[in-house]
């Protein structure tokens, strides 16, 4: 089995986070980047299933400057065999994003792919689920728990009244939640190995994807600062 795993260069979320001062964004600048906390999950969890001998070869898929390198070996130094960084000075999309991951999955046919089921910095939760729509492919999202059975993937994903168990027919989109599994630490040996991996850059524009952005952010604010309690003497108060 081949497994795809998509990672996200973010802002490092024990980084305090400063809106810029034209109100256009945040500061990335002088600022800590990692992976994103859900896909670190995602590619733990491939790790794993080759570590079982359910997998044969995991490739890490990031999208963005040249820094997102960093972030692809990190991904090496995991576990991942091979990574592929699709280059673009453009914000990307949801949307752009899972069709540039499907162009991807076309090219390297794996039975699986994982994603976090969201980015810490946009919340949109929407590319595995527009990357499943687009292949018309089965999805697990939200999983807590993954078994691979013969040509399924049983995924345990949580829902409002409790716990649903869901029997996916490969290839399948899994996206990963918190409860799935703990990320491993990095040891220097892997570190110095993950250095020596092959890393392929793609310009994204020549995948046939429009990268043109539908929509703008029209301003970005810090949330107002909350103000202090009131004592009040009875329970009616």
């Amino acid at each position: 089995m081949k497994i795809l795993v998509a990672v996200k260069r973010v802002i490092d979320y024990k980084a305090t986070i400063r809106v810029k001062s034209d109100g256009s964004g945040v500061e990335t600048g002088n600022v800590k980047m990692s992976i994103n906390p859900f896909d670190e999950i995602a590619m733990e969890e491939a790790v794993r299933l080759k570590e079982k001998g359910i997998a044969k070869e995991i490739i890490a898929v990031s999208m963005g400057v040249d820094a997102c390198q960093e972030t692809l070996r990190t991904a090496l130094a995991m576990g991942a065999d091979r990574a592929i960084l699709l280059k673009t000075d453009q914000s990307v999309e949801p949307l752009t994003a899972a069709k540039l991951l499907k162009v991807l999955v076309e090219r390297e046919a794996p039975q699986l792919v994982i994603l976090g089921k969201q980015a810490i910095d946009t919340d949109n939760n929407q590319v595995g689920q527009m990357l499943a729509a687009l292949l018309n492919w089965p999805q697990g999202t939200f999983a807590s728990k993954l078994q691979i059975e013969n040509n399924e993937a049983l995924v345990t994903r949580e829902i409002d009244g409790g716990l649903q168990t869901l029997a996916l027919t490969l290839p399948a989109v899994i996206t990963a939640d918190l409860r799935l599994n703990e990320p491993r630490y990095l040891s220097l040996p892997n570190i110095v190995k993950a250095k020596q991996k092959p890393l392929e850059n793609i310009a994204a524009d020549s995948l046939g994807v429009d990268l043109t952005a539908h929509y703008e952010t029209v301003s970005v604010a810090p949330p107002k600062k909350r103000s202090g309690g009131v004592k009040v003497t009875t329970v009616a108060e």
